[in-house]
């Protein structure tokens, strides 16, 4: 099955990390490690193929201050998600 999820970071400089399971929770992992980044929005789209539908999909960005998890919603087929 094909998971598709589009996030919305405040800031440039992200990267794709992969992603990974928490029991039936779905995680993609982005990171912003560098000093100074542009400070506009930014959207990513990534497709994964999985094996199973996830209860959820969550989002992590790891971050030099340490980083923030937040929950990506289904609308339309795509799981879309914002750094709060």
């Amino acid at each position: 099955m094909r998971i598709v999820l589009e996030v919305t970071f405040k800031m440039g400089g992200v990267s794709y990390r992969g992603h990974r399971w928490e029991e039936d929770v779905l995680v993609f992992e982005f990171e912003r490690l560098g000093d100074a980044f542009i400070q506009v929005l930014s959207t990513r789209k990534v497709e994964e193929e999985v094996e199973r539908r996830p209860s959820a999909v969550i989002v992590e960005l790891k971050t030099k201050e340490g980083g923030k998890i937040f929950e990506a919603t289904k609308e339309e087929g795509i799981y879309r998600a914002a750094e709060p």
